[in-house]
This record gives C-alpha cells, sequence and structure tokens, in this order.
C-alpha cells in the first residue's frame, strides 16, 4: 500500500467546489425535507435549539476530523483507516461507515424518487386546484410508482458519481448549490407575508423548555449527524479530494454554517405556511410535499418555481 502513487488522484478544483459539495451532500433532502419534518414533530424551538449545540459542539470537530482522515490517507473509508492504521482493527469503522451509508442509501433514494415525481407533476401542473395532502397520500400508497422514480434515481446518481469529481459533483454542485439558495430565500419571503406566518416563526424559533425529553434530544443529535453526513464515512471520501492548501478547519466550519443556514431557511419557508395555510406541523416525512405545492401555487410565477426547486432538491 506504501508503493501506491497518488499523484494523478483527481480532487476538487477549488475551495467552493469543495464547500459545495461537502454540503450538498446533506443539503436537499436532509436539511429541505428532514429537518421540518423532524422539528415540526419535535415541539419546534427547543429542538432547534438543540439541534444547533450538537451541530457546533460535536458536528464540525467530527467534520473536521474525517476531512483530516481521508486528506492524509487520499482513499476511500475502507481503505484510509487500513493504510493509516495498517495491522490494527481501526478498518471495521471503516466498514461500518459502509454499512451506515448503505441503509441511508436505502431510504434516501425512496425519498429521492418522491421528488422526481413531483417534479413530473410539476411540468404537467398537477399541483393546481388539487388537494395536495391527499395527491400526496395516493402517490405514496401507489406499488408502483415509488418504485420506478427510485431507481431513476439511482442511474442519475450513478451517472453523476461516474462522471468523476471536477466534472461530475463539483460541476453540478457549484451552480445548483446557490440556485438552490436563492430558490429557499424567494421562498421565505413568500411564506412570511402569508396571513398567519407569524405563528410559524414562533413554533420555529421559541422554546419550550417544558416539552424536551430525552426523545427530542436523540432526534436533534441524529439530525444533526444526519445533516452534516458525518459517521458514514461520505465525509471521509470528500476529504480524499481535498488539497493540500486548503484550510480544513475553516472548511469545517463554513461547510457546517452554509448547511445550518440552510436548515433554518427550510424552516422558515415551510412552518409560516404550515400556519398560514392551516396544516399539521406534525405531519412527518410528507410535510414537504404538502405544504410546498400550496405555497407554489400562491406565489406568482408558481407553476415555473415549482418544477426548478424540485429539481434541484
Amino acid at each position: 500500500m506504501a508503493n501506491v502513487d497518488f499523484s494523478n488522484r483527481d480532487s476538487f478544483g477549488s475551495k467552493f467546489g469543495v464547500i459545495a459539495a461537502t454540503a450538498g451532500s446533506a443539503v436537499g433532502l436532509g436539511n429541505i425535507w428532514r429537518f421540518p419534518y423532524v422539528a415540526g414533530e419535535s415541539i419546534g424551538g427547543a429542538f432547534v435549539l438543540i439541534y444547533l449545540a450538537f451541530i457546533f459542539i460535536i458536528g464540525v470537530p467530527v467534520m473536521l476530523s474525517e476531512f483530516t482522515i481521508g486528506r492524509k490517507a487520499k482513499l476511500n473509508t475502507f481503505g484510509a483507516f487500513k493504510k493509516l492504521a495498517p495491522g490494527k482493527p481501526w478498518y471495521i469503522i471503516g466498514i461500518m461507515g459502509l454499512v451506515a451509508a448503505f441503509f441511508i442509501l436505502a431510504f434516501y433514494s425512496t425519498i429521492a424518487g418522491w421528488t422526481l415525481e413531483y417534479i413530473v407533476k410539476a411540468f404537467a401542473n398537477g399541483f393546481e386546484n388539487q388537494n395536495t395532502t391527499i395527491i400526496f397520500e395516493s402517490f405514496k400508497s401507489s406499488t408502483f410508482r415509488p418504485l420506478l422514480w427510485q431507481f431513476v434515481f439511482m442511474g442519475l446518481t450513478a451517472w453523476i458519481v461516474f462522471s468523476g469529481v471536477k466534472d461530475g459533483i463539483e460541476k453540478y454542485t457549484k451552480i445548483l448549490m446557490p440556485l438552490l439558495f436563492v430558490l429557499i430565500v424567494i421562498m421565505c419571503v413568500r411564506s412570511l407575508t402569508l396571513d398567519g406566518a407569524s405563528k410559524g416563526l414562533e413554533f420555529l424559533f421559541k422554546p419550550d423548555f417544558s416539552k424536551i425529553t430525552w426523545g427530542v434530544i436523540l432526534e436533534a443529535l441524529g439530525q444533526a449527524a444526519f445533516s452534516l453526513s458525518i459517521g458514514m464515512g461520505a465525509l471521509i471520501t470528500y476529504g480524499s479530494y481535498i488539497n493540500k492548501d486548503n484550510n480544513l478547519p475553516k472548511t469545517a466550519f463554513q461547510v457546517s454554517l452554509a448547511d445550518t443556514l440552510i436548515a433554518l431557511l427550510a424552516g422558515v419557508m415551510i412552518f409560516p405556511a404550515v400556519f398560514a395555510l392551516g396544516m399539521n406541523p406534525e405531519a412527518g416525512p410528507g410535510l414537504v410535499f404538502q405544504v410546498l405545492p400550496e405555497l407554489f401555487m400562491k406565489m406568482p410565477g408558481g407553476y415555473v418555481f415549482s418544477i426548478v426547486f424540485f429539481i434541484l432538491l
């Protein structure tokens, strides 16, 4: 292993590419889909406060550790531990990370498939004058369509990954991440202008510490880990493509900050609309797919925005 030459290994072409690609590994479903519904099920404000604490107390140091391991070894999760600790059982952690990633992909690809279904519906103007809750429940109960879109998503993902770092992951995230950010800000503005939006902000940011339970704390810890993609080896792999001149502590902090900002904006986008539209903040995994189509229908140019949003998601 010591004689392997990694000098020709592909790498990120810019510091912004590192931040965009790494944040992009979680931003999207991790923040826009999962954060709002978990916050909704976990009493809102207090959950958000605990989540923020876990992000910066645990998330940033763990992310920095994974980046460091990856850049030092220039290998994937399994290979990195075998190279840096030869003859030691640390490689088992690499195996555990791969197993965790496999299980995460099993449901992540399912939810990502839902977004593809909604892209098609958006193109067909399928949300106009429709009950979005019924639309979602009808799709979710189908035995064929969710599976079809899951396979399509897996194929698209494989194509991007096989394109490499510069021409694949970095190329697309450097364009899509800023677009997604701008669109979320626009939707936040629209959501905040709805009648009754202030109740959503109060739900999201006013903590009720009397409702904190161990379940809420564990949900916040789980969301912090899921949101930053820590603990499953993805960041070790990303770290293996980071150049030596990149400041890893600064990069880890910037990625965490960008990731957290998107999560909070997603909450601002969702919860004011939830309360303004009289919907249930505890709707669970379908929350985004029920609320956002309603919001698009109340926006000028909502047809175009809905198409672009679900593509970026």
